[in-house]
């Protein structure tokens, strides 16, 4: 063949036939493997096991490799959809061909790559190629817009500062962290309790649980036992991940950043409870020309916490440090390290009993070696 990638992923497609149970395509910039493991835990707190795709094997060549190994009786499958280009999402779709989709959201996550806002819309947009039933975030402006050009019906999802969904259409919405609310045209709101209530840290997590719960009263699960289920959800590895260390707790958060997911990890841990918050910024990866407005932006945003110090570090390390300065903390408080060797250095010197630490970054900088060398250092 000329194209071993098309090739395989065509041989997926002719696999996809075989299936007879629901599939359900997954995207976003952002949210898109915890909400796909959030997922997975309802339907299995339903009596129906579900074939996932495995961590982030997201692209053409773990898409296929999905579908080609599910087996014809599978009663659920749950494909996760990522694009590192233009255009590569409706191609992954129409080889999936979901019966719901859910877009979790559309923000600027490789940015770079993709060249302009526009060009990520319209890829993200893709995963409805195949006419996937539509899951769509009430906060998400780019989907209300698309949604409203298309004119097509969605079910919607978010949590309670931001659910007004549009008029006539199902909506699922998360208040807190205990109740989640169901409306539905022509009946009226109920309400359901999330069992002992959502325990996972991050309340920016919460939208990917909201999501996930209306992706499956989509197909069709009792509202009520999505409700039981979201009680039991836990996040994946590397998402807002909390640890102890020696008289002192490390939230690690950098399985991967964009602008949006560091401010809203910020806000989360600006209501932690803490003797002295300590935060360490990485940089943010393939954000392109807007990269050191976004990396600003983030700066600006450790202001809020009234951090007792912030380490910043990567590519983008002085505009952190330049928005962190210019939104009022202290120059003395900011601290700019090579390495991750450095920051633990830094950390291991000036850390103390009752602080609570911030790990964020884009993967590529690694921090988890920030965590695993306070963690030696204390053993």
């Amino acid at each position: 063949v000329e194209d071993t990638l098309a090739a395989y992923l065509a041989l997926a497609r002719l696999a996809r036939a075989r299936v007879r149970g629901p599939v359900v395509a997954i995207s976003g910039s952002t949210g898109k493997t915890t909400t796909k493991q959030f997922l997975v835990r309802a339907l299995e707190a339903a009596g129906i096991p579900a074939i996932a795709t495995p961590e982030n094997e997201n692209n053409e060549i773990g898409v296929a490799k999905l579908l080609l190994g599910v087996p014809g009786d599978a009663r659920f499958v749950v494909v996760e959809l990522g694009a590192r280009h233009a255009g590569e999402i409706a191609p992954l779709a129409l080889a999936a061909r979901p019966e719901t989709a859910p877009l979790t959201n559309v923000g600027e996550a490789h940015l770079e790559v993709f060249g302009s806002r526009a060009q990520l819309a319209a890829t993200k947009w893709g995963i409805f190629a195949s006419g996937a039933r539509r899951v769509l975030n009430v906060a998400d402006e780019t989907s209300r817009a698309f949604a409203e050009r298309d004119g097509l019906p969605a079910t919607w999802f978010g949590v309670s500062a931001d659910a007004e969904a549009p008029r006539g259409e199902t909506a699922l919405v998360l208040d807190g962290r205990d109740e989640l609310r169901l409306r539905v045209p022509g009946h009226p709101e109920r309400t359901f309790r999330t069992g002992t209530g959502i325990r996972f840290g991050g309340d920016h997590n919460l939208a990917n649980a909201a999501a996930a719960a209306a992706a499956a009263f989509d197909l069709g699960l009792e509202p009520a036992t999505i409700a039981a289920a979201l009680g039991t959800l836990a996040l994946p590895a590397g998402r807002y991940e909390r640890s102890s260390v020696a008289g002192f707790d490390v939230i690690y958060d950098a399985y991967n950043a964009s602008m949006s997911g560091a401010l809203a990890t910020l806000a989360t841990f600006a209501r932690e409870r803490a003797e002295r918050r300590i935060v360490v910024l990485g940089s943010m990866a393939e954000l392109g020309p807007e990269a050191p407005q976004m990396h600003r932006r983030v700066g600006a945003a450790v202001a809020a916490l009234d951090v007792g110090a912030l380490l910043v570090g990567g590519d983008f390390a002085e505009d952190l440090a330049a928005g962190a300065r210019a939104a009022g903390v202290p120059p003395e408080r900011i601290t700019e390290f090579a390495d991750n060797a450095a920051a633990l250095e830094w950390l291991r010197a000036n850390v103390r009993a009752g602080d609570l630490l911030l790990l964020k970054a884009s993967r590529r900088y690694r921090l988890e070696e920030i965590l695993s060398g306070l963690e030696a250092a204390h053993v």
